[in-house]
Order: structure tokens, then C-alpha cells, then sequence
């Protein structure tokens, strides 16, 4: 019997969280007793801890997992990020958060707050295909407007330099001439104008720059064409004048290039795109310079006149 409490006395010191005591009494199989050095004891207790907290921090990090249960605490968090500026941070949860939203008050709030996330920072991309979707979504909305809006502007946005491939500008027109057709009276009307005019005149110094190069590798007929096509879609660009002004330039260096019997209708064509200079853009700092070209042309074709009078 006193074998059996004694060995009950060992258990209850074991389970004794360790306090310094140097060495704690067991016994052996056999009923001896050996000390136990407290590293062992203190080893021991250790492990126990750290189990005990890695199984704390999961049920924390699973607890903190966006579901149902902790959708509160969540959008209270992504609210938080979004305030704060971490837009980054905000987006995923509102990413997650969004799904379990379908159906509720807020499911088109946390759409909006996700699409602003990538605006904010500065992914337009991302951002016009969520107003976009935010707008398809939610049409008779407080907000589908200003989604529509932001769309918008973040398509502006993505309009690369005018030297490349212009699809995008092309797209951003598109959706502004359709916002401005379905809000007709928005305050942002006057802003799509003015976004308007900015991408038309990329658009025109693209197609400029198409007919300068033209001009320049000698393909006349080619440079006509451009010029013609231009002034028939931005006749009250900047560029116009200039545009013009190469037509002039272009017809006078064709002409003189030309055989004999090309010539005078050529020459003619150089005078004629003068005419437009000077009836358009008499302001122009090209006026002068065009002058000189057409005055040039007007005596050839006298010469040309006089010599076919004299055969």
C-alpha cells in the first residue's frame, strides 16, 4: 500500500508546473528511486506549451478564415484596409467577401469598394472591368452611374502614346460616347467631352505622323490619301493646319518629280491645297511657307501654258 501512494505522490509532483526545484524524486519500474533532472521536467513542460499554442494560433488563423460566420468581422477589417489606404489588402477581402454577399444589402457596396481598390491603386484595367461589371450588375442603383463613370475614366486611363497600337483609344471613346448617351445629363458630361477631345487629338497625331511619313519616303500618292482622310475626320484638330501644309509641300515635290504632261495638274494640286491654308488657317505659323510653295507652282504651270502655246 504505501508503494502505491507513493508512486500517486510521484504523479501529482509531475503534473506541478516546474518552479525551480533542482531535481524531482521518481521511481523506476521497479519501485527505486532515481533523481530526474529538472531539464528534463522543464523540457517537457516546454513542449506542452508551444503544442498548446501552435493549436491556439490555428484555431485563431481558422477562426479569421472569411466565412458566414466571421462575414462582420471581415468587412469590418476590408473597410478598414480601404480607409487607411491599403488598397491592396482591402481588395482580397473584398474579393472573398464579395460571394458571400450575393443577395444582401451590401453585396453591390462591396462590388463598388473592389473595383475603387484597383483605381486607387492605380490598376486600370482591373478597375474598368469591375465598374464595368458593377454597372451590368446593379443598373438602377445609387452608384451605377458613377461606376459607369469610373469605367470611364479608367479606360482613359489605359490609352497608351499615340505611336502605338491605338485599340485601347478606340475603346475608351466607344464607352465614353456611350456613357454620355445613357446619362445625357450627368455632371460628368463636360469632363467626357474634354477626355474626348484629348483622345481624338492622340487619334489625329497618329494619322499625321502616318502622312508625314509617307511624305517623307517619297509616296505622294499615298501622303494624298492620308492628308484627305484626316481632314475628313478631325477638321478642327490643332494638327490640321500642318497636316495641309505637308499636302502643299507633298503636291509641289510630286509635280516637279513628274514627267511633263503630270505636271501642270500636279502643280495645280499644290495651289489648290494652298487655297485651304489660306481660307482655313490664314493664322497658321505654316502660311508663309506654304505661300512660297504655291506661288512656285502658279509660275510652272504659266511656263507649262506658254511652252504648249509655243509647240
Amino acid at each position: 500500500m504505501a508503494k502505491n501512494i507513493f508512486n500517486i505522490l510521484i504523479i501529482i509532483a509531475l503534473a506541478i508546473p516546474y518552479c525551480g526545484f533542482s531535481q524531482v524524486v521518481s521511481s523506476d519500474s521497479v519501485g527505486n528511486r532515481q533523481a530526474i533532472p529538472s531539464q528534463t521536467v522543464s523540457s517537457n513542460t516546454t513542449s506542452t506549451a508551444k503544442g498548446s499554442a501552435k493549436k491556439a494560433k490555428k484555431k485563431s488563423v481558422k477562426s479569421s478564415k472569411v466565412s458566414f460566420e466571421t462575414f462582420d468581422m471581415n468587412y469590418a477589417k476590408a473597410l478598414k484596409y480601404y480607409q487607411n489606404g491599403q488598397y491592396l489588402s482591402a481588395a482580397r477581402l473584398f474579393e472573398e467577401l464579395y460571394p458571400l454577399s450575393m443577395g444582401t444589402p451590401v453585396a453591390d457596396t462591396l462590388l463598388y469598394l473592389f473595383a475603387d481598390c484597383y483605381y486607387k491603386n492605380k490598376d486600370y484595367e482591373m478597375a474598368a472591368f469591375h465598374f464595368k461589371d458593377y454597372a451590368r450588375h446593379y443598373p438602377g442603383t445609387e452608384k451605377a452611374e458613377e461606376a459607369q463613370y469610373m469605367c470611364v475614366k479608367s479606360v482613359y486611363e489605359i490609352s497608351p502614346i499615340y505611336s502605338v497600337d491605338q485599340s485601347s483609344t478606340l475603346y475608351a471613346i466607344d464607352e465614353m460616347d456611350l456613357f454620355i448617351k445613357t446619362y445625357p445629363y450627368s455632371k460628368h458630361v463636360e469632363e467626357c467631352n474634354q477626355m474626348l477631345d484629348v483622345l481624338r487629338e492622340k487619334l489625329a497625331k497618329k494619322d499625321l505622323e502616318i502622312a508625314r511619313l509617307y511624305y517623307y519616303t517619297d509616296h505622294y500618292q499615298a501622303a494624298q490619301i492620308a492628308v484627305k482622310n484626316f481632314m475628313k475626320d478631325y477638321p478642327s484638330s490643332k494638327y490640321a493646319p500642318e497636316a495641309v501644309y505637308i499636302l502643299v509641300r507633298n503636291n509641289h515635290e510630286y509635280a516637279k518629280k513628274s514627267v511633263n504632261s503630270k505636271k501642270r495638274e500636279r502643280y495645280q494640286a499644290c495651289v489648290d491645297a494652298f487655297k485651304i491654308i489660306q481660307s482655313q488657317y490664314p493664322n497658321c505659323g505654316y502660311y508663309m511657307d506654304a505661300k512660297k510653295l504655291a506661288d512656285d507652282a502658279l509660275q510652272q504651270i504659266n511656263k507649262i501654258k506658254n511652252q504648249n502655246k509655243n509647240q
